[in-house]
Parts: C-alpha cells; structure tokens; sequence
C-alpha cells in the first residue's frame, strides 16, 4: 500500500513539474511560501499584441530580459518598484505607464522532452540584444510594429538609463513633465467617494470622451435625429470638435464628417416626401465614417473585453466613467466631461457661440427627454450672452452641480444611485481647498458653499484642460501646440489645427481659424455646389 502511495506521489510531482515552463517563477514560489504577485504584465509572443492594443494607458515601457540572465534577476526589483507605481488596484499613478516584460529565453516542453523557444519572433521584432533592455512608447506602437536602433523617427524609444529604480523612474519624470516618486501612494480617503480621488485620474478620461462623443453619434444616427430643423444645430456642433475636442482623432474626425455632411443630409431637398430616404441615406453611408477612429467605441464601460493580462483588465476597471454596475456612469459622465472640457479649451470671443452649440446639441440630440428639458431650462434662464471662457465655464460647472443636486435627492429615494460613485459638490475640498470660502447647512441639512470662483476656474482649466489630454500620435495628425484659435476672428491660426485627408484638408484649411473658419467655409461650399442625388 506504501509503495502505491509513494508511486503516485511521484508522479503527481512529475506532473506539477513539467507542467511549468523553464525559467517560471511558481516553482520558487511553491518552495518559498506566498509571494506578491508582480505588478508588471508577463507577455508573450500570443498575448502581447492583444494585450498592449488595448491598453488603455498612455505609455508604456516593455522590457526584454533572459530568466537565466543574472543581471535580470538582480534588476527585477528595480523594475517592480517603479511598475508598482502604475500597474495594478493598487497603483498610486494608474492608466499613466503600463509596464510589461517578455522573456526571450522563454521555453516550453513539447513531445519527446522538445525544447521550443516561444518569444524568439517577438524579441527579434524589437531588435533585442542585449539583457535586460527597456523600450519605451504608446501602447499602439508596440502592438503594431517593432523597432530598430537606427531607425528614425520611431515613437518607440530605447531607455539607456534605467537601471536602478530611481534612475528609471527619473528617466519616466523627465518625459512627462511630472514629480513622481517611488513613495507615492495611492490617494484614498474614506471621507471621499471614489469619483472625486486624485486629479490625475482625469488623464484616463479621455478614453471616456472618445467613447461618449461615438456614442453620442450613433444614438443621432440610429434614431434617425437629423431633419430639417436640427441640421444645422449639428452642424454648428461639429465646428465646435473640430477646433476644440480634446482627442487629435475626434476632430479629425468630425472634420470628415462635417466636410461631407451635405452629401450625406443635403440642406435643400428636404421635403416630406424625401425626408425619410435622406436620413435613411446618411445612416448607410455614416457607417463608413468613425468619429473617433475605427476602434471606437470599445465598450469599456458596460462590458469587460476579453484581455488576457489581469494588469490591463484592472486599469480598464478604473476608466474614469465607468460606474460600478453596467447602467450607472458611462455615456453621460462621459458626455458631462468632454463639455467641460470644451468650455475650458475656448477663447474668450468664442464663449457665446460655444454655449449655444452646447445647449442646441443637448436640447436636439441628448435622447433622455427629461435631462434635456432641465438642462434647456438653465440654459434659457441665461438672460446676457457670455463673453469670457470663464463666465462659460463656471456656468457649466454650476449646472452641473445643480443637476447632481436634483439626481442625489431622486436616486435616494428611488435606490437607483451608483453606491460607489454617489452624487457630490464638485470639485471635493480635498482636491481643491482654495475653492471653498466656506462652508455651513440650511435647515434640510444640504451643504451651502461659499465658493471663491476665481480658484474654482483655475481647478476647471488645469483638471479638464491641461491634463485632460490625447494619449494618441496619430501619424496623420498634427501635434497640438497649445490654445485654440478664435471661433470669431478668420485672421487667427489655431494652433488646434488638425491635418485630415486631402478634401477635408482643403475645408478646414484656411480651417486654421478654429470654429470660424470651418463655418464660414462651409458656408460658401454649399452655395457653389450643386446638389447630387445619390439615393434611388
């Protein structure tokens, strides 16, 4: 009975054994008790395209190392102390660097005791040749390409100064402008709702505007909500992305729509009878158009993709809208920050005009009925046009804190809140103490703010501004140099130009000037063209 015993304890350590890869570390973990887990991503030459492709982060530093390789080893906690600060729940600085490594000495047992090497392909994709070597670039650009030494031009950068945890995480502070240090922690306060944590959780909210503005598009799209009399609402809302949208992409490509949208819903064939073939028309042929780029929208908030890091899939769970149920969040958080974001990006002769694209677009095209309506009550309670960014700005601020009044008091007694991300006055004195005067309760115990609106402008523009920014580098795109042109003054260059294809190129060209140039351009188009008829 004993040798029975001992003959399958043998083989059940046979099978433990050549279940795990040469170079894996659970086997020295078995050995040496619990461990914690490692915050950089482990890729393969299977995971990692996948993997970095979705990646929401805006940067990332892959390095390449030998499990063999003595200076890898003594390296790895170097490399885990700087990843700590940006992978994983709990990171102090998340959607910022995503940080992985690939093993290019990686091997696998096959038949007969076959030895295969698995990431051989991928670490010749990048030219690796020495151990460890560390790569530095946006995600995308690791998933879709490689990279040389001599190659110019490339986004993807070797790191020739990494090799100690400080020295790394200085080399990453030097690229983007920040003061990281390998201190920081996590911001968490028990008094402070998740929504209202450190500010530069906003960063990864440009993945939100992206999805709400997509979003925005096919809910106009699907319910057949262009006609006659908001045509032109639309229309004017577009300029508006076109100058101003926080991602490069966004406006490229609300440029092409906006350069093509007389053939799609023409201005002077809208008849009763025609009516239902135009929008029937400009449904088909906008599907050919993406606003925000081909993978857009991504569902980041109703769904978890399938991805295979758990690295990824925590820094997807902390996307800036996504609510912690499937019907809470999302589209409307994700709409609420690209306006706020819009109102902080324009000039001052621009105020007006910008405020009355948001409030047409929200009164025509914001499909929930009673939201509209209570948001078109305070814009028609505007009784003198705005004349200053930050008389639009703080207006808008303030709408939105009225409305989360209203919806704080009806999900409380409905029960249909966010648990996790309950209604607030924003912004939360801990991330702006300067705002508050002070503070005091009326009779129904409901916080009354005196607010030094001044600050409160100055939190506006730094958080939905300046760090509010598009990870992306499109190679078709300009990069932005910094404030917008006029929406009013045709002789201004915007330096939020955009570069599109050639037709689009030509009417946003003298496009230069932002949301005026766009107007008036478009303008002049529709009067020398004639009207084609492109649907049977």
């Amino acid at each position: 009975m004993s040798s029975i015993l001992l003959l399958f304890l043998l083989l059940l350590l046979s099978f433990q054994v050549s279940s795990v890869s040469v170079g894996s570390r659970a086997i020295l973990r078995t050995l040496s008790g619990p461990d914690i887990p490692d915050a950089a991503a482990d890729l393969n030459n299977t995971s990692f395209d996948e993997v970095l492709k979705n990646s929401p982060a805006t940067f990332s530093i892959v390095e390449f190392f030998a499990h063999w390789c003595p200076a890898c080893r003594n390296y790895k906690p170097h490399y885990e102390k700087v990843a700590r600060l940006f992978n994983g729940p709990d990171a102090a600085h998340p959607g910022v660097v995503f940080m992985a490594r690939v093993d290019c000495a990686s091997k696998v047992y096959g038949h007969g005791f076959f030895k295969a090497q698995i990431n051989t392909k991928l670490c010749d994709r990048f030219s690796v040749g020495h151990y460890p070597m560390l790569l530095w670039g946006p995600p995308s650009k690791f998933a879709s390409g490689g990279w040389e030494p001599k190659q110019d031009k490339s986004e993807i950068r070797l790191i020739d100064d990494g090799r100690t945890a400080d020295r790394l995480l200085n080399w990453i502070n030097k690229q983007l402008g920040s003061s990281y240090n390998l201190d920081d922690e996590k911001y968490e306060n028990e008094h402070l709702p998740q929504n209202a944590s450190d500010p530069e959780q906003i960063v990864r909210a440009i993945y939100d505007v992206e999805e709400a503005t997509s979003n925005a598009f096919e809910i106009i799209v699907d319910h057949k909500m262009i006609k006659s009399e908001t045509r032109g609402s639309l229309i004017r809302f577009l300029q508006l992305l076109v100058a101003h949208h926080p991602s490069r992409r966004c406006r490229k490509g609300s440029a092409e729509i906006l350069v093509n949208f007389d053939d799609l819903w023409p201005s002077n064939l809208w008849s009763v009878t025609q009516q239902e073939a135009v929008i029937s028309h400009g449904k088909d042929a906008l599907k050919s158009f993406r606003i925000c780029g081909k993978d857009v929208p991504r569902g980041y908030w109703q769904e978890q993709p399938l991805i295979v890091s758990r690295c990824i899939l925590g820094a997807l769970l902390q996307i800036f809208c996504r609510g912690s149920k499937p019907d809470t969040r999302g589209y409307s958080c994700g709409l609420w920050v690209l306006l706020h974001s819009l109102s902080v990006r324009i000039e001052d002769g621009e105020s007006h005009l910008a405020f009355t694209a948001i409030c047409d677009f929200i009164h025509n095209f914001f499909i929930c009925q009673d939201c509209r309506q209570h948001f078109y009550q305070m814009c028609s309670s505007v009784s003198s046009p705005f004349n200053k960014t930050h008389d639009l700005a703080l207006w808008l601020w303030s709408t939105h804190n009225k409305v989360n009044e209203r919806l704080k008091v009806e999900e409380a007694s409905l029960e249909t809140g966010d648990p996790e991300f309950p209604k607030i006055i924003w912004p939360p004195k801990k991330l702006c103490p300067s705002c508050y005067l002070s503070t005091s309760r009326n009779s129904n115990s409901t916080i009354l703010v005196d607010w030094n609106k001044d600050e409160v402008f100055k939190f506006l523009v730094g958080y939905y501004g300046k760090m509010l920014e598009s990870s992306y580098k499109d190679k078709d795109l300009i990069r932005d140099g910094g404030s917008s042109g006029s929406l009013v003054d045709d002789g201004v260059t915007s330096t939020n130009a955009v570069a599109v294809p050639m037709g689009a190129a030509l009417a946003i060209a003298v496009a230069s000037c932002a949301f005026g140039a766009v107007a008036c351009y478009w303008r002049s188009q529709q009067k020398n063209r004639k009207p084609r008829r492109i649907w049977s």
